[in-house]
């Protein structure tokens, strides 16, 4: 997937570097956990914090 300048998004993928969703966009790298609680909450959070 590509990600348009500025957009974000979170992903549980092992492998990250700049520019590998495109250019500009941001890669949260997440925990399988975390990612869940995120999506469940709507917004990036640490899933200990719910």
């Amino acid at each position: 997937d590509r990600l348009s300048e500025a957009e974000r998004c979170a992903s549980t993928s092992n492998r990250n570097f700049e520019g590998r969703q495109g250019r500009g966009g941001r890669t949260h790298l997440l925990s399988p956990q975390s990612a869940a609680a995120s999506a469940i909450a709507g917004r990036l959070v640490d899933a200990g914090s719910l």
